[in-house]
């Protein structure tokens, strides 16, 4: 595949995600003021879009509470920075099997599955211009862990998502995602222009070599829209790996807690060095207005 260089270039945040992060750095936002300042704090450092998900502001723990995006949703929209806004949907669908002798019952403990209109009843509430839909089952490096996607379930919540006018981003950890998402675009529960972001390195979905992240960017249909990311390690060199493969990028604490070794990061920060990386490479950092005219999004 000859070289494409993306020259516009838009930055994704992922503030805070959901995975058990918060005791190993201060700078990970917990309640919805957190959240909602260290997403506005990234936009002002050049991310057109920030991707959110909520926790519970007394544990720190994920949670999937509506009032708590809500409020994060309004502390955004109110601030004085523009942003495009992100929710996750990627909630709702963990299963934690019993032992290896003994899969069932399930541990209720981290267990947490949820239907359809769950899933994206906060999406329907808050409406924002994105939401994730994680396109696909697969084992996390969790000992019994399973993130459940099943196709019945991703068809019904892209549908939603699609009649509410939500721009769903189709979260593709494998190449089979990719192959179920062309399946969705075909059948027409996901409409053009569709966006896709490419999750490198999350164990055991692709691992981030280049090879792999070639043969994801080389399924990705010519005229979609992607972004990729690496978690830890290869988090920083992944902005340029994806502009110099024709695609954007997302950085975050929800990836990557450290902006240099031994160093810890916030948010803004790590938008700030992607978007040294890519300008220096030669390409443009466009911001919201310009990604809301690509993808042809709503403005709440």
């Amino acid at each position: 595949m000859p070289l494409a260089m993306n020259r516009d270039v838009f930055i994704t945040c992922a503030v805070t995600g959901s995975g058990d992060t918060v005791s190993k750095s201060p700078h990970v936002p917990i309640t919805p003021k957190q959240i909602a300042d260290s997403a506005i704090d990234a936009a002002k450092a050049g991310a057109a879009v920030v991707h959110c998900h909520v926790r519970d502001p007394d544990t720190g723990a994920p949670s999937r509470r509506n009032d708590l995006y809500k409020e994060v949703t309004d502390r955004i929209r109110s601030a004085e920075v523009d942003v495009v806004l992100n929710l996750t949907a990627g909630m709702g669908g963990d299963l934690i099997f019993g032992d290896v002798e003994s899969p069932l019952p399930l541990n209720p403990k981290g267990t947490d599955m949820a239907g359809a209109t769950e899933r994206v009843s906060h999406v329907a509430e808050c409406l924002p211009e994105i939401c994730t839909l994680d396109c696909g089952t697969m084992n996390f490096n969790l000992g019994d862990y399973v993130m459940t996607n099943t196709p019945s379930m991703l068809r019904a919540m892209g549908a939603k998502m699609t009649e509410l006018g939500v721009r769903p981003e189709i979260e593709a950890f494998d190449t089979g995602h990719l192959w179920f998402a062309k399946q969705l675009a075909e059948e027409g529960v996901i409409e053009d222009p569709v966006l896709i972001q490419l999750c490198m390195g999350i164990p055991w979905g692709a691992p981030d070599d280049l090879n792999t992240f070639m043969a994801m960017v080389n399924n990705v249909p010519s005229h979609w829209t992607f972004s990729a990311f690496s978690i830890g390690r290869n988090a920083m060199a992944y902005p340029a790996a994806s502009v110099l493969a024709g695609g954007n990028i997302r950085v975050g604490l929800e990836d990557n807690l450290y902006i240099g070794k031994g160093q810890l990061a916030t948010n803004a920060q790590l938008v700030e060095k992607a978007a040294n990386i890519v300008e220096n490479m030669g390409a443009r950092i466009i911001g919201p207005e310009e990604v809301r005219k690509k993808l042809k999004l709503t403005k709440r």
